[in-house]
Parts: structure tokens; C-alpha cells; sequence
């Protein structure tokens, strides 16, 4: 009796899960959404890196927008030149050249160079240190603690001396570093631009001189340079590059900054 009983279960439990296997391939046969097969294509065509440098959450995403002409793949930070030639033949469009952005983090107060800076004990973390006033004499400089390194996904950015440092030839633009700085140090600039001020902070000259020995002074040596004209601009009482315009190297000899906040120096020393 007990045999049959748990027989006659099995049979029926089968019979339900038939039938209900029956019902959902029905229904999912009739609901389904055709997939464009050139979002695939377009989709291996990507690298996959899925940084959300493009604007979109992903590379599927991204090439799905494309497929839709909402886009164009050169938005692709990390696609090379060749990468968005196939995506655009595929796609029956013309290649356009974009021009290569990178971050560069705007300050040079490393712990060799800033005074005041006390002892942090809490989470090693920016956005938790920027909490705490006091950690770093300057209260517009890096803090050091490696938030947007870690945020980087082609580890472009390494920590030296208490300062975020960008290398330029790893960093493809995608900008996730940048929203990772609670002090907004970090600029996304084309590539071509090798020359930058490395001083965010808008105090005056001489109260910046009592924490920082790289800081700006806003002497307005750099926008007097014969030749340089208009690439480098003074925002009250601090410079800041034109970088629709950017400076040549000449222009850090030629203006002899003082503190030499103007400077290609963080990437030269990079690329040793």
C-alpha cells in the first residue's frame, strides 16, 4: 500500500512538472525578446573591461546602445584605434580618431613636502580621512590613502610618499578614479598634455607656503610667458592650466616657478 501510495506521488509530481515544463516553454516562446545578433558581435568586438568609462553599466550595454546608433564606439575609453574600426565597419559606420584622456592628480604635496600632517589611525580610506580635520596640513591636498587606486581597474595609480600618482601610459580614461576623491583632485585631461599645476588649493600665497613647499603662489609667472599665451590662466588666486590649450615643456623653464607647483615632474618620473 505504502509502495503504491509513494509510486502514484512520483508519477504525479512528474506529470505536474511536464505539464508546468510545457506551460513556461509556451510562454517563454511567445514573450521572448528577439535579440539583434550584431549586439553579440558587437559585444566581443568590446574588451570586455566593463569600467563604465563609455557612460553605459557595461559592454553589453554599451554595445547594445551602439547597435541602436544611440552611441558611437569611440566613447570606448579602452578600445585602440584598430578596436573601433571593426566595431565601426560592423556596424556600417565610419571610424572617428578620439583623442586620449587621462587622469592627472592636481596636487604635489607629498609627505616630503607638506607640513602639519598628523598621525591617522582610522579606516585607510579618503573618503573617511577627508572626515577628520587636521590629517594633512593643506586641506585641499591628496590625502594618500589610495581610494582611487583602488578604484582603478588597469592599476594606473600608485601611492609615493603619501601622494596618488597617475601613470599615464596604463590609465585608458575611464574616470572611475575621479569620483573617488572627496577633495575632487583628480582631472580627466588629454594625454597630450604633459605639463600641469599641481596645486588645487585657492588660499592665499603665503598661507599656503606654512603647509606646502610645492604649493602655487599665484605669482603669475606661468601666464606671462612669451609664447604660452593663454595657456595657463589665473582663477583668483591660483593657476590653472588651459588644457583646451594646454602649455608646451618649454613653459616650465621659461616661467621658473618658484615652488615649481608647474611641472611635468610626476610623470617624468613615471616613465624612468
Amino acid at each position: 500500500m505504502n509502495i503504491t501510495l509513494i509510486i502514484s506521488a512520483v508519477v504525479l509530481v512528474s506529470a505536474i512538472g511536464a505539464v508546468l515544463g510545457v506551460i513556461i516553454g509556451v510562454i517563454a516562446k511567445k514573450f521572448a525578446v528577439e535579440v539583434d545578433p550584431k549586439i553579440e558581435i558587437v559585444d566581443e568586438l568590446l574588451p570586455g573591461a566593463n569600467c563604465g568609462g563609455c557612460g553605459f553599466a557595461g559592454c553589453a550595454d554599451f554595445a547594445k546602445a551602439l547597435v541602436e546608433n544611440r552611441t558611437e564606439p569611440n566613447k570606448c575609453p579602452v578600445c585602440d584605434s584598430n578596436a573601433i574600426a571593426q566595431i565601426a565597419g560592423e556596424l556600417g559606420q565610419s571610424a572617428t580618431e578620439k583623442e586620449k584622456i587621462v587622469a592627472v592628480v592636481l596636487c604635489g604635496g607629498s609627505n616630503s613636502h607638506t607640513k602639519g600632517n598628523v598621525k591617522y589611525n582610522g579606516v585607510l580610506d579618503c573618503k573617511s580621512a577627508n572626515n577628520i580635520q587636521g590629517i594633512k596640513g593643506c586641506s585641499y591636498g591628496c590625502l594618500g590613502y589610495a581610494s582611487c587606486a583602488r578604484a582603478c581597474p588597469f592599476d594606473a595609480i600608485e601611492i609615493k610618499d603619501g601622494l596618488a600618482i597617475v601613470h599615464p601610459h596604463l590609465c585608458v580614461g575611464c574616470g572611475k578614479c575621479v569620483a573617488t576623491c572627496p577633495r575632487t583632485l583628480i582631472k580627466m585631461v588629454p594625454e597630450k598634455a604633459s605639463v600641469h599645476v599641481f596645486c588645487a588649493s585657492p588660499e592665499k600665497g603665503p598661507l599656503k607656503r606654512k603647509v606646502c613647499t610645492v604649493s602655487c603662489i599665484g605669482c603669475t609667472k606661468c601666464t606671462k610667458v612669451e609664447g604660452e599665451e593663454g595657456t595657463v590662466k589665473m582663477v583668483g588666486t591660483l593657476a590653472e592650466v588651459n588644457y583646451d590649450n594646454p602649455p608646451t615643456e618649454n613653459i616650465v623653464d621659461a616661467a621658473k616657478c618658484p615652488t615649481k607647483c608647474l611641472s611635468n615632474r610626476h610623470w617624468k618620473q613615471l616613465r624612468k
